[in-house]
């Protein structure tokens, strides 16, 4: 396992903090043996939840041209035929998987193709699970063109705690199948739009993990 790239610059902070701390407590209450020990041990397993947060672990992905991909870690929160007014303008079925802290939080692209749209849209920060999060909270949306111009759109959806979005994907980029496409810190939802039709693989609280599970078919 390694860890991801967006971790590099929290966990360095972090040891320092761990460091400072620490052996400033060390000077400045050289008896207080326990207390010392007891600091010590909480800010070490703080550490080690912010390291576990930015792992990037290896695993054999799942490709396929009719596959729809799991672009998140999580837990499958909503299945269900919606209205989607910011690109398609139509009904797609909503399929939305939530991140808890503990999960991976790499962003993977569920299909292959071209990125034909991209925007970010500053909102609020709602509990990710709370539906109006989809078109309420702070987001990206993507849409990612196939080769026979079908079109699914992604949702990077912050929450309650998760108030970082990272995007990678830029109109006319190309899409590689379980790629990355972003980062989200620290928990938050991933929203994926697929035409009417498609046959949905997952069921409700079912958990998945990015870049492996199939969702769905086309």
């Amino acid at each position: 396992m390694t860890i991801h790239k967006e971790g590099y610059r929290i966990l360095l902070v972090a040891i320092l903090t761990w460091f400072v701390l620490n052996f400033g407590l060390f000077y400045l209450i050289p008896d207080w043996v326990i207390v010392r020990g007891l600091i010590a041990l909480g800010t070490l397993v703080f550490f080690l939840l912010i390291l576990q947060f930015f792992r990037s672990p290896s695993r054999i992905q799942t490709f396929g041209e009719n596959l729809i991909i799991a672009p998140a870690d999580g837990k499958v929160v909503v299945i269900e035929e919606t209205m989607e007014n910011e690109y398609f303008k139509d009904k797609r079925i909503q399929i939305s998987i939530f991140m808890s802290p503990l999960n991976v939080h790499i962003n993977r692209y569920p299909v292959g193709g071209t990125v034909v749209y991209e925007k970010y849209h500053p909102g609020l920060f709602l509990v990710a699970w709370e539906p109006k999060s989809s078109t309420d909270n702070e987001r990206t949306t993507v849409v990612i063109q196939k080769e026979n111009k079908v079109e699914v759109l992604m949702k990077q959806i912050a929450g309650a705690v998760a108030r970082r979005i990272i995007c990678y994907s830029k109109k006319g980029d190309k899409a590689t199948q379980c790629g990355e496409m972003g980062f989200i810190k620290f928990g938050s939802r991933v929203d994926v739009l697929l035409p009417l039709g498609t046959k949905i693989n997952v069921e409700l609280n079912q958990t998945v993990k990015g870049g492996v599970t199939i969702i769905g078919t086309f």
